[in-house]
């Protein structure tokens, strides 16, 4: 239990019960106000990526389970079935838009506490076999002075194995989602052993246009893995 709101930073009240007495309860980081601010992903969404659907314009629609976006990444046939799914935690509003603002880009580390326990509760329903955490560039590391995604795994509780390399580019939310699509690839396995025949589970904080965690699943499965699965904070 934290004795405070990690993100509006009131004291958290605690409200004994009968089973609280018994049981161990798991650590509280938001007050209820903020808990409640933070939208789960519920159906329908697509089966691909994650994303609702229910407020999704028809046109993006392709079928009940498919959206526009994901029909066109699995008729390239450079990408098709290169990620098995995507599946995030929330919807990226305003709301949680600030408070990855605040862990990814101004160094507020302690945030990452509060997705735990939902990765968790997702990984539970999953069958996998390794973790592994988009990982930045060397001179990116050096500017934010931490991994995000690794961040998440970690205060999560979770082994994370550490197999890919990334080459420095300019930031990827600079850039158009064609842009994006097009970049040369910039991940690279450096033990394929490690994750021959292996499912995988690629951690970030974001699911945007699915570039990146694309270039990443495909160089895995060059590599050797079986599947991989995205597993993200947010669906934007």
């Amino acid at each position: 239990m934290h004795d405070y709101c990690l993100n509006c930073h009131i004291p958290i009240a605690f409200e004994p019960k009968w089973t609280t007495l018994f049981l161990p309860q798991p650590a509280q980081y938001l007050c209820n106000d903020c808990e409640n601010k933070l939208i789960p992903i519920k159906p329908p969404i697509c089966h691909t990526c994650g994303r609702p659907m229910e407020n999704l314009p028809k046109e993006y629609i392709v079928e009940e389970t498919l959206c526009l976006d994901c029909q066109r990444w699995e008729e390239d046939q450079k990408w098709k079935g290169v990620l098995d799914k995507n599946i995030s935690c929330y919807e990226y509003d305003d709301f949680l838009k600030d408070i990855i603002a605040r862990f990814k880009f101004r160094g507020d580390y302690i945030l990452s506490k509060i997705f735990s326990r939902k990765i968790n509760e997702i990984l539970k329903t999953l069958d996998y076999d390794s973790i592994v955490s988009i990982p930045l560039s060397q001179e990116r590391l050096k500017e934010r002075g931490f991994n995000q995604a690794t961040a998440l795994a970690n205060e999560a509780g979770l082994q994370v194995m550490d197999i890919l390399n990334r080459t420095h580019t300019e930031k990827q939310s600079k850039k158009s989602r064609q842009e994006r699509i097009q970049l040369q690839q910039i991940f690279t396995v450096r033990n394929p052993s490690a994750i021959m025949n292996r499912s995988i589970i690629l951690i970030d904080d974001i699911y945007t246009t699915g570039s990146t965690l694309r270039h990443a699943a495909k160089e895995l499965k060059e590599a050797g893995a079986n599947s991989v699965t995205a597993l993200t904070v947010a669906r934007g």
